[in-house]
């Protein structure tokens, strides 16, 4: 209630004040905050990454959100190298995690990354010269495919920044609306994210939720298209799933909480579901009716609605292919765009059944399983 309140008015919530107030810290210009779960061997690329930056005005604030393998040696490992301040903490979810780690940090822009992500050698450099040419309240960069990624993680990375799965619509350089950066790479001024309350509680698409905050306090808010970092998002189908059909759940939530924020681009991963069902249902029905009737007849019926279907994976096995010089990454992207697409249609759709139709609260599929 309070930290509400504050935000209403537009002051800085007591707690967080104090926490801030109170640091022995000295000021930086970057605080590094990173929420982990589970993830030493991933935290390990990551803080390997950092050490070989160009610049080294900066700390790193490790969170540890109840690890059952927990990084604390890895990070001992760096602890002659990097700044390094490690914490650990009861399992809250990566966005109270990251609010964690801002009362802890000391610097003047907070910088949030994921821990599987990792930094080329002029990151932070490309964030600092964006903010010396124009400064901004917040911002965020794009994410790519290391080339020592395994080719499923290339298909799922090409499925998340495809402008053929709007991926690259809702984020990249093809953007079609504002600009909200996401939690994998996403900065913000220190005093802005203290006058803001930092991260709701939403379990999934708390960052949009915040880029939001961000942008109705009227905080400028910038993509940085060169401070771009290697993202390994999801290793598996099954993980990667889970994780987009709860975004689908979130936009809806999110809608709710931000009214007028909802796009036509959010509406295209159901329209994508709905349709795909539609030509396999209408192909089973001339299948149907070839068996109990004229088979030349309905033989039309039962091929016709597969032809936009192999024509869609067509034109993703070539661009990925292209793109990622592979065939291999090509093919599996097509069952990685299925996935990316119906997942997150299928969350929608039921969000906006439970939500929209029957009045329900909030709510998240895959609470407890999706971080493990």
């Amino acid at each position: 209630m309070e930290g509400r309140l504050c935000t209403a008015l537009g002051l800085v919530p007591f707690s967080v004040f104090t926490s801030f107030a109170s640091l022995p810290y000295k000021l930086m210009k970057y605080s590094i905050i990173i929420p982990v779960f589970n993830r030493p061997g991933e935290v390990d690329e990551l803080l390997g990454s950092l050490v070989a930056q160009q610049m080294a005005d900066f700390e790193v604030v490790i969170v540890e959100d109840g690890s059952e393998n927990d990084c604390r040696a890895v990070c001992d490992r760096y602890a002659g190298r990097l700044d390094i301040k490690y914490f650990m903490k009861p399992n809250s979810g990566p966005g109270r995690s990251r609010n964690y780690g801002a009362e802890h940090a000391g610097g003047e822009y907070l910088i949030v990354l994921d821990s599987d992500v990792v930094l080329p050698q002029g990151y932070l450099q490309a964030v600092d010269n964006e903010l010396q040419r124009e400064p901004a309240d917040a911002f965020g960069g794009p994410d790519a495919a290391h080339p020592s990624f395994t080719p499923i993680q290339k298909a799922i990375s090409y499925s998340m920044t495809s402008f053929f799965t709007t991926g690259g619509i809702r984020g990249g350089k093809k953007k079609l609306d504002k600009f909200y950066p996401r939690s994998f790479n996403m900065g913000i001024r220190r005093d802005v994210y203290m006058r803001l309350g930092g991260f709701s509680g939403m379990r999934f698409g708390e960052d949009i939720d915040f880029s939001y905050r961000i942008v109705e306090a009227g905080c400028s808010c910038r993509l940085f298209p060169e401070a771009w970092v290697w993202h390994k998002r999801r290793t598996g189908l099954r993980k990667f799933f889970r994780q987009v059909y709860n975004s689908g759940i979130a936009r809806i939530n999110l809608e709710k909480r931000h009214p007028g924020t909802m796009k036509l681009v959010h509406l295209l991963p159901a329209v994508f579901t709905v349709g795909v069902i539609a030509l396999i249902l209408a192909s089973a029905a001339g299948r149907i009716l070839m068996e109990y009737d004229d088979v030349h007849r309905w033989y039309w019926l039962c091929v016709a609605p597969w032809l936009p279907i192999l024509f869609y994976s067509a034109v993703i096995i070539a661009d990925s292919s292209y793109r990622n010089r592979s065939i291999k990454v090509g093919l599996l992207s097509v069952p990685a765009a299925f996935t990316q697409l119906m997942g997150y249609g299928f969350g929608f759709i039921e969000s906006w059944w439970k939500r929209c139709v029957l009045g329900r609260g909030e709510f998240q599929a895959f609470e407890e399983t999706f971080y493990k």
